[in-house]
C-alpha cells in the first residue's frame, strides 16, 4: 500500500475500528537507518495498535531497523516478502525473496534476536514459474525455524517478469485454498489471509474452520482503502464489540480534532482528506462530496470548513443507492 497507508490514513482508519491492526507503508531499511526517521516512520499514539512493514534483505540492517521501530513504539515488525515492484527487485527485497527462503529465515532470526515485539512475514504463494506448493512450504519452514510469530499470505503468485505491480494485484489468480492447506500443515503457526478480499462477508467466510482448523486472521488492503466505511463493521463482525462511531458522519466528526491539529502545524488539508474520498460511497451525494474535496480541498486556504462543506453535500439517508 505504498503512498496510501501513511500516518494520516491510519489515523483516519482508527476512527472506524478500534481493534484492527494497522500497517504502515513498506519502508526500506536504508530509509529507516539513514533517512529522516520522524518523517518516515513517526506516528501518532492514536493509531495503535500499529505495525511497521520493512523492506530489506540484509539481516544486520533489518535487525537495526527493527530495534529503531520498536523504540518508536510499534507493536509489530513485519518483513515484506510480497511486493513485486521493479524497485524492490533491483534492491533484492520484496517478492524476489520468495526465491531465497534461507535468507528470509536469517532475516527473521536476526530481527527476533534484536526485539521483543512480534516479528511477522508477509509473502506471496510464489513467484514466476515457482510451484506454489513447494515455494510456500519452503519459505514457511525457514521462517518457522527462525521463530517467526505469524505469516500473512497474499494468496496469489507475483510475476516479476511480464506484469506490472498493478497487474500483479489483479491478474494472477487467487488461491485461497493454498493458504488453508498451509494452515492445515502448520496448525501451530498463526496464518492470516490477504489478497482480493472484497468485503467483510467474504473475509469472515474465509475465517470459518476447514477440517477443524481455522485461519488466524485476514488482511484487507485496497477494499478498505477504497471504501473506508467497510471498517465500521470490523469490530462488531470480527471482535464482537461495538464500532467506535455510529456511522461515517460520526467518523468525520471524530477525525476533525486530528485534522485541526495538523492544519495548525502547517499540513495541507488534502494530505488527510485524500484518504477519505470513498467514505460515503453508495450514498446520494457521494460524487459531489468527492468532487468538492478533490477540487476545493487542494486549495491553499482549504480547512475544516472545506471538509464540512463536502460532507453537507451527502444525504444522511441509508446508503442504499449508488452515487
Amino acid at each position: 500500500m505504498m503512498d496510501w497507508t501513511d500516518r494520516y490514513c491510519r489515523a483516519f482508519h482508527r476512527t472506524l475500528s478500534a481493534r484492527a491492526l494497522l500497517y504502515t507503508e513498506m519502508v526500506t531499511t536504508g530509509a529507516v537507518l539513514h533517512g529522516p526517521r520522524e518523517r518516515l516512520i513517526g506516528f501518532d499514539a492514536r493509531e495503535h495498535p500499529v505495525a511497521i512493514q520493512l523492506g530489506g534483505s540484509d539481516p544486520g540492517d533489518l535487525a537495526a531497523a527493527a530495534r529503531i521501530a520498536q523504540d518508536f513504539g510499534y507493536r509489530e515488525v513485519n518483513l515484506n516478502v510480497g511486493c513485486p515492484s521493479d524497485r524492490v527487485q533491483d534492491g533484492r527485497f520484496g517478492a524476489c525473496l520468495m526465491r531465497e527462503p534461507a535468507l528470509v529465515g536469517d532475516c527473521v532470526a536476526a530481527m527476533k534476536a534484536a526485539v521483543f515485539v512480534p516479528v511477522t512475514v508477509k509473502c506471496r504463494i510464489g513467484v514466476d514459474d515457482q510451484d506454489p506448493e513447494a515455494a510456500l512450504d519452503a519459505l514457511t519452514a525457514s521462517v518457522r525455524a527462525a521463530g517467526v510469530d505469524a505469516l500473512i499470505v497474499h494468496a496469489r503468485k507475483a510475476w516479476l517478469k511480464g506484469l506490472s505491480p498493478k497487474e500483479n494485484r489483479d491478474i494472477p489468480p487467487l488461491d485461497y485454498g493454498r493458504v488453508h492447506r498451509l494452515k492445515a500443515d502448520n496448525p501451530g503457526l498463526p496464518i492470516a489471509l490477504n489478497g482480493g478480499l472484497p468485503d467483510l462477508a467474504t473475509a469472515k467466510a474465509e475465517l470459518e474452520p476447514r477440517d477443524g482448523l481455522a485461519l488466524d486472521g485476514v488482511m484487507l488492503g485496497r477494499a478498505a482503502y477504497a471504501e473506508p466505511s467497510l471498517l465500521l463493521g470490523v469490530d462488531p463482525a470480527l471482535f464482537r464489540v461495538p464500532a467506535p462511531v455510529a456511522d461515517p458522519f460520526a467518523a468525520v466528526e471524530a477525525y476533525e480534532p486530528y485534522i485541526a491539529a495538523r492544519l495548525q502545524e502547517g499540513l495541507r488539508l488534502h494530505a488527510m482528506t485524500r484518504h477519505m474520498l470513498g467514505l460515503f460511497n453508495g450514498r446520494p451525494g457521494a460524487r459531489p462530496y468527492r468532487r468538492h474535496l478533490s477540487v476545493a480541498g487542494t486549495r491553499p486556504d482549504a480547512g475544516l470548513h472545506t471538509l464540512r462543506e463536502a460532507v453537507a453535500l451527502v444525504s444522511r439517508a441509508p446508503a442504499d443507492a449508488a452515487a
